[in-house]
């Protein structure tokens, strides 16, 4: 069974929503038979590469919120957070671009690394507040999820994996996803947002009793 997560490394619902397809996946009896793949996706791609400016100045021109609706929805956020025993500290964080954070993503695919990089890319972001946006930082960060510096290096300084950051954004389009986290099973079955743990154990048992009525 293949899972294919779509999300973007600035997006607190698709933290929140790994940590809930983990739970799911560690009560399902198949839980081994599971590959999953993370795939890109942007929601802000217009943002200028190599620049940061204010989340929430983003947020209130995005949403049209006042500076306090922003601060609720932060706060609202945060619980949502601890409640999957996530650490969200928001207040101040910056936002940019997060084509290279993608890129260095798939370097982690080609290694093994993905579950472990984008791990350590979410922490970064949202406990330690964190830049996904420059290159020096992604490095180090990738570093300390096993991978090695010069490759990462080589590799965002060349693009090499630009086509692939585009074409996950492609087929996401062309599955009308919108929002993120998005969750494809077996390239059959979608699941649109961070749903509850028991949504996704629902769905990964309905798909594995699919595949044993077919087999």
């Amino acid at each position: 069974m293949r899972v294919d997560i779509w999300s973007d490394l600035v997006c607190p619902w698709c933290y929140v929503g790994k940590r809930r397809f983990e739970k799911a996946l560690a009560r399902f009896s198949n839980r081994d038979e599971v590959q999953i793949v993370h795939r890109s996706f942007q929601l802000n791609p217009a943002t200028p590469r190599d620049t940061t400016s204010s989340r929430r100045e983003m947020l209130m021109r995005k949403y049209r919120r006042s500076p306090d609706q922003v601060v609720e929805m932060d706060a609202r956020m945060t619980q949502t957070a601890a409640a999957e025993g996530l650490e969200f500290n928001l207040e101040g964080t910056l936002t940019g671009n997060t084509f290279d954070a993608h890129q260095l993503v798939h370097l982690a695919h080609a290694h093994g690394l993905q579950d472990a990089v984008v791990e350590r890319l979410f922490r970064a972001y949202f406990t330690e507040q964190q830049s996904l946006f420059d290159q020096q930082t992604l490095v180090e960060l990738g570093a300390d999820a096993g991978l090695n510096r010069d490759e990462m290096a080589a590799a965002l300084r060349e693009k090499r994996y630009a086509n692939a950051v585009d074409m996950d954004i492609d087929v996401a389009h062309r599955l009308g996803v919108t929002g993120v986290p998005f969750y494809v099973i077996n390239d059959r079955y979608g699941i649109s947002g961070a749903q509850a743990p028991e949504t996704f154990l629902d769905v990964l048992q309905r798909v594995a009793a699919d595949h044993q009525s077919v087999g």
